[in-house]
Parts: C-alpha cells; sequence; structure tokens
C-alpha cells in the first residue's frame, strides 16, 4: 500500500453506496476503472441522508474498522491520518465517527493547540514528529503540519519565505514519512460557502457549538476566497504519487462522514482476524460476603434522574 500512487489508491466503488459526495482524488485517476465523471466531483448532492440509514450503514463500517484495529494490532501498522479543510468542515464530528467504537489507545486523535514560545523556536515539524505512531497505532490528525499551507499564510503568521519553503519541502518530507514504512493518508473536507454561512449561524446561538466559534474562526469566515486560493497551492504543490490528497464533500455531513470512513478502510489493506468465542469463566463464591453492605456510610453522587 505504501508508496502507491493516487490511480492505485483510488476505486469507484470506494463509497459509491453514500451518494456522489466522494473522497476524490485531487490528481486524476487512471488504469483499469472508470474515474468519476466532472459533474459528479464538482457536485454536492442536494438530498440530505436521513438519520436511520446513516447509522445503519456506519454500523457497518465501525464492525470493519474494529477489523482493522485488530489487524493494526496484529501487524504492528503505523498509519497517520491528517485531516484539513476549512473551519466548519466537520472535521471534529468525522473524527468522531471514526473513532467512536475503537480503542483510543490504538486509534489516538491528536489536535494540538498554537505553538508555545518554545516551539516556535523548533524546527517546524517537530512537535508534530513527537506524535507520529509506534506499531500498532492509528494517530488522526486533527489538523496537522498543513496549518502552515493554510491558517498561518493566511492570517500572516508565516513570512513568504517559510511559507514557500514549506511547500518545497512538504513532499520530500512525506516521501521519508511512507518510505519508513507509515501509510499516510491526507483528507480534505470541502464545505460550500452556503453551508458553511448555516453552520456559524448555528454556533453563534447554540449554547453547545458556541466553544466551537474563536476569534480565528470569525475572521476566517471573512476571508473565503484567501482560503481557497491557500487552498489550491497546498494540493497543487503537496499532492503526490506517495501522498496523494483526498477531497470529501461535507455539505451533508452523513454522507462525508461515510464517504470518508470508508474511503480510509480501503485505504489501509487488512484481513478479519478470527480469535476464539470467549468462554465467561465461573465466579468463585469463596469469601462472599454482602459486598453491597460494606459501602454503607460512603458518599454517593445524588440520584437526581
Amino acid at each position: 500500500m505504501v508508496g502507491l500512487g493516487a490511480h492505485e489508491l483510488y476505486s469507484p466503488d470506494v463509497v459509491s453506496s453514500y451518494g456522489r459526495q466522494q473522497a476524490v482524488p485531487v490528481s486524476i485517476c487512471s488504469g483499469g476503472k472508470q474515474p468519476m465523471s466532472k459533474r459528479a466531483r464538482q457536485e454536492p448532492k442536494n438530498d440530505k441522508m436521513k438519520r436511520k440509514p446513516y447509522e445503519k450503514e456506519l454500523r457497518k463500517l465501525h464492525v470493519e474498522l474494529c477489523h482493522l484495529q485488530e489487524w493494526v494490532k496484529a501487524k504492528g501498522l503505523r498509519v497517520i491520518i491528517a485531516f484539513e479543510g476549512r473551519d466548519a468542515a466537520g472535521k471534529g464530528g468525522t473524527i468522531k465517527a471514526l473513532t467512536e467504537r475503537v480503542s483510543p489507545r490504538v486509534f489516538r486523535v491528536v489536535a494540538l493547540p498554537a505553538p508555545s514560545d518554545r516551539e516556535r523556536s523548533q524546527m517546524y515539524l517537530q512537535r508534530y514528529l513527537a506524535h507520529f505512531p509506534a506499531a500498532g497505532e492509528v494517530v488522526i490528525f486533527d489538523r496537522s503540519w498543513y496549518n502552515r499551507a493554510g491558517v498561518e499564510r493566511v492570517m500572516g503568521f508565516v513570512s513568504d519565505e517559510q511559507y514557500e519553503r514549506f511547500l518545497k519541502l512538504c513532499p520530500q518530507i512525506e516521501k521519508y514519512i511512507v518510505d519508513t514504512g507509515i501509510i499516510l493518508i491526507k483528507i480534505w473536507l470541502e464545505v460550500g460557502m452556503e453551508e458553511q454561512e448555516k453552520r456559524f449561524a448555528a454556533r453563534v446561538d447554540d449554547p453547545l457549538r458556541q466553544w466551537k466559534l474563536s476569534p480565528m474562526d470569525v475572521e476566517s469566515y471573512s476571508r473565503w476566497y484567501d482560503y481557497s486560493r491557500a487552498r489550491d497551492a497546498m494540493l497543487k504543490t503537496t499532492n503526490s504519487k506517495h501522498a496523494p490528497w483526498f477531497i470529501v464533500r461535507s455539505d451533508d455531513k452523513r454522507r462525508g462522514r461515510l464517504n470518508c470512513v470508508s474511503h480510509i478502510l480501503k485505504s489501509v489493506p487488512y484481513k478479519k482476524i478470527r480469535k476464539p468465542k470467549v468462554q465467561l469463566p465461573g465466579r468463585s463464591k469463596k469469601g462472599a460476603y454482602d459486598d453491597q453492605a460494606a459501602l454503607k456510610g460512603q458518599n454517593f453522587v445524588s440520584e437526581i434522574y
């Protein structure tokens, strides 16, 4: 799997069950199977997926993720999944869908805060390298080293020289990462302008979402086309055969999540590991006593519900 080109990674049936909002390779696919039509690549699906069919399909994918988890542990695989995209594109919900039924000791989510003064003095990639996977781990970056090509570029946190150097060196560094045996999957979640506006408006009024609305998010909202140009430059210069970008349209959150998880399952070859069915042993009655009575007088949480 490691080092394969975009045409080898992509298959039209990867996410065909979930409508047109598929994981779309940045480079044009070739070899063996027909690529998606131009219209299918560019247009989001208008009819939103209903909850019941979504949950049904997600359960199937969760079962496969559990099989993948066992394979990763058994074979000592190292996997990195880098999630990028506009604010309110649905990264958090997609990562939750990916991880809610697997072990956090295997699927580890990394969401780094703004760099400290000490980290700013380090080699740029250094603080990300510290979180790279060991054998039997899948590390999910909720935003990654591509901050330099996105928010740092748009907000002026990086000089032109630093930015250009990053774009030049990034494919080379990722080649080294892949050559060490790490499976690197790069996902860009693409949300439309109107849908992003709806999600921002919902965050303003919903106390459960207001924490998502940082000053940086508000500023990014007003710079739509600056972010578009930064995205275009990033995809153009860092999409490579050894580490291709895949775009997931996320105007329909549910379809986007299913398509993304399905793509990840296709990107890491695995087999179901058969294990003997667990038989629970009988409980010993030796030393039995009233263990509930022993709790009398301890502090209990008030049973409000």
